[in-house]
């Protein structure tokens, strides 16, 4: 079995970032992490299981395997028999107990990057059962036109509607589920139908989703999630990027406000590079390392002109980790770099639902190139 653990080179990014900067970062989300393995938000902060992930995968890009270790087996854990988690932990307790399904996806994700960084299929096979429960838990929620429903409220009462964002994020962690059961021999077709379905809806039915296009990952997402491609995805960047980008500094968190956030920044970083753009890319980047602090870590985010820091003196270890992730995916480090550009998973599947209209030409059940 090949094990490329001993030997990942940190990212680093040329002119920009070296490997040691990227190394403080994540030793940055080492520090916070607690004994038992869980990646709060900052000390003494809530943790979430989605950001929780983010921030093991990190950890993982870094060569930090015994903490990522750590993060993984804390949630599986505290996987409930349905195979969901919370939304919100706390130090002792739960401080939120909705049931978010793309905070229970994200799993899939976090696993397979982390078998791509060090090739170890044990991995996998120690977690199967973990992330089989996980993503058969999300699909009880697949909706009839392919969307996913965004949750469950703390009585267990579904929401009635599906959010962009996280069916997004859901289809790219149903790629990397199907990926992962390939890898260990145990084929779930129905895993992967699900995700053209989903993939279909995210591509071409807006109407499927809960209207939320102030906010910038609405309209990054598609795109890194995969779900967007070509000329789609250009174009989609392209209408967007006035809207959402604040020169120099960063993206929005939401279109509204002046308001740069870190995270959302480094994942649109992410989502470039899925379409190739790398110097856009790069500079995108290098203008949010105006949120960077001297110890590695990151504002969360930051209000113009006024240059507040927002949430007041907040620093992140998802940012951090998001900005690890993009700082890979543009120097190509790890063997995981590629994963937001659809490295290593299945080609994509566009499988329009039966009353999905043809006469509008925008519905294609035929394969995507991947």
């Amino acid at each position: 079995m090949t094990d490329r653990s001993l030997f990942v080179a940190v990212p680093e990014v040329e002119g920009v970032l070296s490997a040691s900067d990227v190394l403080a970062s994540a030793s940055s989300i080492a520090a916070v992490q607690r004994p038992d393995g869980m990646i709060p938000w900052f000390e003494g902060g809530h943790c979430d299981p989605w950001n929780h992930v983010e921030a093991a995968m990190a950890l993982s890009a870094c060569g930090l395997h015994d903490e990522a270790e750590a993060a993984f087996s804390w949630l599986a854990d505290r996987q409930h028999p349905d195979g969901s988690w919370f939304n919100y932990y706390l130090r002792e307790g739960v401080k939120d107990s909705r049931l978010d399904t793309n905070v229970c996806a994200y799993v899939a994700t976090g696993l397979f990057h982390r078998y791509q960084v060090t090739g170890a299929v044990d991995g996998l096979a120690r977690y199967w059962s973990t992330m089989e429960a996980a993503i058969d838990f999300v699909l009880r929620w697949q909706r009839p036109d392919g969307s996913v429903l965004w949750s469950l409220d703390a009585s267990g009462r579904r929401e009635t509607y599906a959010l962009l964002t996280g069916s997004s994020s859901i289809y790219h962690a149903l790629r990397c589920a199907v990926a992962v059961a390939e890898l260990l021999g145990k084929e779930r077709p129905e895993w992967e139908l699900a995700a053209g379905r989903l993939g279909h809806a995210v591509a071409h039915h807006a109407g499927s989703f809960a209207p939320k296009d102030d906010y910038a990952m609405d309209w990054y997402y598609p795109v890194l999630a995969g779900a967007l491609a070509f000329d789609a995805a250009h174009h989609r960047i392209v209408s967007g990027w006035d809207r959402y980008v604040l020169k120099g500094r960063g993206v929005r968190c939401v279109s509204s406000q002046q308001w740069v956030t870190a995270a959302e920044t480094a994942e649109t970083v992410l989502a470039l590079e899925a379409l190739g753009l790398h110097q856009v890319a790069r500079q995108l980047f290098v203008d949010a390392q105006g949120l960077r602090l001297a110890d590695g870590s990151y504002w969360t985010g930051m209000a113009y002109p006024e240059e507040s820091t927002f949430p007041a003196a907040e620093r992140t270890t998802y940012t951090a980790a998001a900005m690890i992730l993009a700082a890979d995916a543009l120097s190509g480090t790890t063997a995981a770099s590629g994963l937001f550009r659809g490295e290593g998973l299945p080609a994509p599947l566009d499988l329009p639902e039966s009353s999905c209209s043809w006469s509008t030409g925008d519905c294609s059940a035929r394969p995507r190139p991947a």
